[in-house]
C-alpha cells in the first residue's frame, strides 16, 4: 500500500439520535467527537439520522425523518399528504 494516501480505518461508534441506539464498527469517517464505549475505552462517534433501529425496512413503521425543513416545504408546497 502506498504511504499517506489512504484514510485511516478505525474503530468508530455510530449513534443513532432518534432511537436510542448506538453500535461500534470499523469506518473510515472523519469525526471531532468522542464517547466512552461499554469497554471502557474511548472512540470517535458519529452521530447518524436513520440506523437498523430506526429504519421503516426493519421496524415496520413509517417514519418521516426531517432534516433540514423539507417537509414542511414540500407540504407548503403541495399540501399535506393523507395518511
Amino acid at each position: 500500500m502506498k504511504a499517506g494516501i489512504h484514510p485511516t480505518y478505525r474503530e468508530v461508534v455510530f449513534v443513532d439520535q432518534g432511537a436510542d441506539f448506538s453500535f461500534i464498527t470499523r469506518s473510515t469517517i472523519e469525526t471531532s467527537e468522542t464517547i466512552e464505549w461499554e469497554d471502557g475505552n474511548t472512540y470517535p462517534m458519529a452521530k447518524v439520522d436513520i440506523s437498523s433501529a430506526s429504519h421503516p425496512f426493519f421496524t415496520g413503521q413509517m417514519k418521516i425523518v426531517d432534516t433540514a425543513g423539507r417537509v414542511e416545504r414540500f407540504e407548503r408546497r403541495y399540501g399535506r399528504r393523507k395518511g
